[in-house]
């Protein structure tokens, strides 16, 4: 007999099997003995009552039991002599696209600008200690793409676009813990990631793939109106019958290379703002009602939105006991973005805050740059905070109250961003129509999350990246790009996906439909 049941258990109870197979049997009216074994499905946090408890979904076996499903790479066979298919960009859309070749028979050739996770180290601390960007390998460009030194998070709504459990079960064969595939909101951590991703490479090369790196694309190759290869920086020539482009959102070279091609590209609707930081204990009390938390609990999270002169405002890749780590892909900006460990663990919290940028606030940016109108944005305002500053990655700040009211600080506190910050008028720094919706978003925020709005909680400017201001059109059926055969543009940067999971399922929906198209 299986049954799934949902208990209600304290955080404390979490690794207590005994006292959750108890429980189990008192839900079914079952003897406990009778259980042979019993399977979590899912697990969430739930803290609208007094006391935080812990939801989980189970499946009891009585007189049998769950023998598991075989390991998705048992079904993986060798692919070295088979057709190849040149993959652009070694991120999650990137390689997952890659794994999925493999699964059905065809030879992934990756190819990605950056270096190896290892090797990209480096230059990651050139940039938090140093302030120096190296324009090919940062937090952005590199194998893994940005999702590796990120919080891992992969929660995603975008249920009806792909196999979730099995995206979640490849990164669990490839070293993932395995909370993930029960965990309401999962996340593998900044610590965690890297190596999942240097397995996930061992992979794609083992069964006869293969990965460069150093290997940033500068050049399409076309030939009546189809793509057959591409030219990479050091010279090399690479030819397929199909392209998979899964280069990010901050490839904003390989937008211009494709404009020069007269490859068709699309403005589209993204997000702009700034990464708030509160004390990770006051959010805790906000959330849980208890500070210090519960050692059993996770470090609380939340998430806000609010609507403003017709204009989204919202928090964005919100990290718990995180970091705020600086994000740029080219000296003479200033980008930040969030990042926390497997355990989040850091005192502190933050969370992207940003409004919804559309058609009409770029309608004055249209007359010069077109369709780079949104990019142009981006860049003009990272550039200018830059040259605000002292030459550096240090960041401009506010006391969260300050912004509002567009004062500057006196004195910031301690933050977790390594450059360090500095106080600035975000307020003169960031275009008016964005700094007014913010302002008064973060407002709404106060009022709908009593403490909030405090002289706690940093402003560090800006949260540039939150998504590509330009979309690559596709045909919704054959995921292939309407006006060149044979290339399929994929993931983030294509503007398809928004996250780790997201861009991973992409990258598996466009290797099956490549896998369509050369058999026919």
């Amino acid at each position: 007999m299986r049954k799934e049941v949902e208990l209600q258990i304290l955080p404390s109870e979490v690794g207590n099997e005994a006292a959750i197979v108890a429980q189990a049997a008192r839900v079914c009216h079952l003897p406990v003995q009778k259980i042979t074994q019993l399977v979590p499905l899912r697990r969430s946090i739930d803290a609208r009552g007094k006391q935080p408890i812990v939801r989980l979904k189970v499946a009891i076996y009585a007189g049998e039991s769950f023998a598991g499903e075989p390991a998705l790479l048992d079904s993986f066979q060798m692919v070295d002599e088979r057709p190849e298919v040149l993959v652009i960009g070694a991120g999650p859309a990137g390689y997952f696209a890659a794994l999925q070749l493999i699964e059905l028979g065809l030879k992934p050739i990756v190819l990605d600008r950056g270096k190896d996770v290892r090797e990209r180290r480096r230059d990651l601390k050139a940039i938090q200690q140093f302030g120096q960007v190296h324009p090919d390998s940062n937090y952005c460009f590199g194998e893994g793409g940005a999702g590796t030194y990120s919080d891992g998070k992969l929660y995603t709504r975008s249920q009806k676009r792909g196999n979730i459990e099995k995206t979640l079960r490849l990164l669990v064969e490839h070293g993932a813990n395995t909370d993930i595939l029960v965990d309401a909101h999962p996340h593998i951590g900044s610590n965690k990631l890297p190596p999942v991703v240097s397995n996930i490479r061992a992979t794609i090369e083992r069964f006869g793939g293969q990965v460069h790196f150093d290997a940033k694309v500068t050049d399409f190759i076309l030939h009546k109106g189809k793509m057959i290869g591409v030219v990479t920086r050091k010279g090399q020539t690479f030819y397929a019958d199909a392209t998979i482009l899964a280069t990010g959102h901050s490839a904003r070279d390989i937008f211009s290379l494709l404009h020069q091609k007269n490859i068709l590209i699309e403005a589209k609707p993204f997000a702009l703002g700034v990464r708030i930081e509160h004390p990770q204990p006051l959010i805790d009390q906000i959330q849980y009602r208890q500070s210090p938390r519960e050692e059993h609990l996770p470090a609380s999270s939340y998430s806000l939105v609010s609507q403003v002169q017709g204009r989204g405002v919202f928090s964005f890749c919100m990290c718990p006991g995180g970091l705020i780590v600086p994000a740029a892909t080219a000296p003479g900006e200033i980008v930040v973005n969030g990042m926390s460990m497997s355990r989040r663990d850091s005192p502190f919290a933050n969370s992207g805050t940003v409004v919804a940028i559309d058609e009409e606030d770029l309608a004055p940016l249209k007359a010069q740059h077109g369709v780079f109108a949104g990019l142009a944005l981006q860049q003009s305002i990272e550039q200018a905070i830059f040259q605000y500053g002292s030459g550096n990655q240090q960041a401009p700040a506010q006391l969260l109250p300050d912004f509002v009211q567009k004062k500057i600080s006196k004195h910031l506190p301690k933050t977790s961003y390594i450059p360090g910050v500095y106080a600035a008028p975000l307020h003169e720094l960031l275009p008016p129509f964005i700094h007014e919706r913010l302002r008064l978003g973060i407002q709404d925020f106060g009022r709908k999350m009593k403490g909030y709005y405090t002289n706690e909680a940093v402003v560090v400017a800006t949260e540039s990246r939150t998504s590509s201001p330009i979309r690559i059109p596709r045909n919704p059926i054959t995921y292939m790009h309407e006006g060149i055969v044979g290339f399929f543009p994929c993931g983030e940067g294509a503007g398809y996906a928004g996250g780790i999971l997201s861009a991973a399922m992409d990258g598996q929906n466009v290797a099956k439909a490549v896998h369509r198209w050369m058999q026919q």
